[in-house]
């Protein structure tokens, strides 16, 4: 892959087309690749959703999945020059961005969540995880994103707190889905909504505590959406700006999450 052609974003909206040989990949050479994908995921959190779907095909790969990870070698040759910017800050407001793919799949129809957490200007944590359930509807693939983010950003202030410095205001958890954004605030909507475990109402409590904001997003801003599903290179890139990957040197990023 040294000398292949790079693309400008790691997975296609479409289904990738098989050319020439339909052969199942070597297994083990499918296991190394994968593998050294995932570290890079540390680093890089547009890489975070690719990874992801090549990782669940882990047991038994086939051409396509292949040609996936191919496609992901040929988008980090051209991103070779971004590294994450992280800048000196006393700002120790937490924000968060939730979101989910509702039965993204299309072999299991399980929802794919992300969240992304920033520490005053700097993103801190990411994550992109395909759900363990079916959702019954998109309010509760919603509801169980929100909830995984609440569980990073409660370690996040936790972590702080030891260190002695402690969050100055209740993070606030920015959601794109109006009712998942009612039922956490709004205990009325708990009697209809009873196909939706009691684990996660947790967070209704922490908003009632007042220890947690969960306030509307419009989807077009809602950059989690790098980590749940395939986007157009404009719509990619526009997202990848704000989670501060730049071009080295860093003074040369205007990517922010305002």
């Amino acid at each position: 892959m040294t000398n292949c052609k790079s693309v400008s974003i790691p997975m296609a909206t479409t289904e990738l087309p098989l050319l020439g040989s339909t052969e199942p990949p070597d297994p083990t050479l499918y296991h190394q690749l994968v593998g050294l994908l995932q570290y890079l995921t540390v680093t890089c959190p547009d890489l975070s959703y690719p990874v992801n779907r090549v990782c669940q095909h882990m047991h038994t790969p086939e051409a396509v999945h292949f040609l996936m990870v191919k496609r992901i070698l040929r988008y980090v040759k051209s991103t070779l020059h971004l590294c994450l910017l992280i800048s000196p800050s006393i700002d120790f407001t937490v924000q968060a961005f939730s979101d989910a793919d509702w039965a993204g799949s299309s072999i299991d129809h399980r929802s794919t969540g992300g969240s992304v957490v920033y520490l005053g200007p700097n993103l801190v944590l990411w994550q992109s995880k395909k759900q363990l359930t079916v959702a019954r509807s998109s309010t509760k693939s919603e509801y169980k994103a929100l909830t995984n983010c609440f569980a990073e950003i409660s370690w996040l202030v936790s972590l702080f707190g030891e260190l002695h410095l402690p969050v100055s205001k209740p993070p606030i958890l920015w959601c794109d889905n109006l009712r998942a954004t009612y039922l956490s605030a709004n205990p009325v909507f708990h009697a209809r909504t009873k196909h939706i475990e009691n684990d996660f109402h947790f967070v209704r409590e922490k908003v009632a505590h007042k220890q947690l904001q969960i306030q509307f997003i419009s989807t077009h801003d809602q950059v989690v959406d790098l980590l749940t599903k395939p986007l157009s290179s404009t719509r990619f890139s526009f997202f990848k700006d704000k989670l501060r990957l730049c071009s080295r040197p860093p003074s040369t990023c205007e990517g922010s999450i305002g």
